[in-house]
């Protein structure tokens, strides 16, 4: 009797598999699953290959759920058959293809980029939560853009090039969120926190005619942070502390932009003193203790006079210039520094009402 080739058997087992129906499709596949996950080194790799035809008409004739599983399975194998590998990737339904497109470590970069190239959302998510994230497949997918750049940049296995780097950069010139997530991710180059940081601010609508003036209005007094607006600004505040980028330009811009919770939050880390001292004094009339604050976080008069202007909805008076000024020049930076730390014991030893805490911080001036 003559033996067949292997070849003769798998094609023989394949014209075998085209004539059964669904459902003893799906018991034969999953027995061949089983074999597969059950196998170890050497033999799984001389498996998958024998298999691999088999599988790819197995999935023709089983229902989506087996797909599913199958695609679940063979996620968790280091080697994997690849042609059966590449159908479940690259399949219509997200269902399928995503148990190997987050997990499967046999998927090359160039099939994950030919993935993200030639399918829908779904997929590109999955891509992008994968545990370990080559360079050129993160820059495939920043050039899709949306939601999955911060994804990408939440996620601590991704791996990114310079050219990746550039152009989320690019990006972050329109939206915020991208920049703010850049700063904040740990491992993030200084080159780079440096230019986001240094990024003009967004542009001003232009000055009205000069045939037709307007009025000039009266600012709007800033709305009073809550809880959850400072513990949001923090994480960034102190972010840009850490790497120098708290100064005068950045704070003069939160004054500018109403950006009250930044801007108290930066005023606290800078000064030493706590918020609710921050709050108490930007919000008093008498301007000495929010200048008392400013001098403390060694800002410079231009800085100081865009806070007071911009604190309560109401222009400074020339007067009130001049002796915001007089006090700003005066104080001792020493003395400054001193009085808020001393404002904060104030607020340590109070009764627990903020009303207790003075906002009024007497100096020697």
């Amino acid at each position: 009797m003559m033996a067949n080739s292997p070849a003769d058997i798998l094609a023989e087992l394949e014209e075998v598999v085209a004539t059964y129906p669904p459902h003893r499709c799906a018991r034969i596949l999953a027995g061949m699953v089983q074999l597969l996950t059950g196998s170890r080194g050497q033999c799984r790799e001389l498996l998958v290959n024998v298999v691999d035809g088999v599988l790819l008409r197995l999935t023709e004739r089983v229902e989506a759920s087996a797909l599913v599983q199958l695609s679940t399975a063979l996620a968790e194998l280091d080697i994997a058959p690849p042609e059966t590998l590449w159908r479940l990737a690259s399949h219509d339904s997200p269902d399928v293809a995503c148990p190997v497109l987050l997990k499967s470590r046999a998927l090359s970069a160039a099939d994950l980029e030919a993935v993200i190239d030639s399918r829908g959302e779904w997929h590109r998510r999955a891509i992008a939560a994968r545990s370990d994230i080559a360079p050129t497949v993160t820059e495939a997918l920043i050039k899709h853009g949306g939601p999955i750049c911060l994804d990408l940049i939440k996620n601590q296995g991704t791996k990114f090039s310079d050219a990746a780097y550039a152009a989320l950069i690019a990006k972050a010139d329109q939206d915020g969120e991208i920049a703010k997530a850049l700063v904040l991710r740990p491992g993030t180059p200084d080159l780079v926190v440096r230019k986001l940081l240094s990024a003009p601010p967004a542009r001003k609508a232009p000055a009205p005619s000069a045939a037709a003036p307007v009025p000039e209005a009266e600012p709007a007094p800033p709305k009073r942070p809550c809880r959850a607006d400072y513990a949001g600004a923090r994480p960034e505040i102190v972010a840009l502390n850490r790497v120098g980028k708290l100064n005068d330009s950045t704070v003069n811009r939160f004054a500018i932009r109403g950006e009250t919770a930044n801007l108290f939050t930066a005023l606290s880390v800078l000064s030493g003193a706590p918020l609710e001292i921050i709050e108490h004094v930007a919000s008093d009339d008498d301007c000495e203790g929010l200048v008392m604050a400013c001098r403390a976080s060694r800002l410079n008069w231009q800085t100081t006079l865009t806070i007071l202007s911009n604190r309560s909805g109401k222009r400074l008076s020339y007067s009130e210039r001049e002796r915001a000024q007089r006090i700003f020049e005066t104080l001792l930076l020493s003395t400054s520094q001193w009085t808020v730390r001393w404002g904060q014991i104030v607020a340590n030893a109070s009764t627990g009402d903020p009303g207790n805490c003075s906002p009024k911080m007497g100096v020697s001036r």
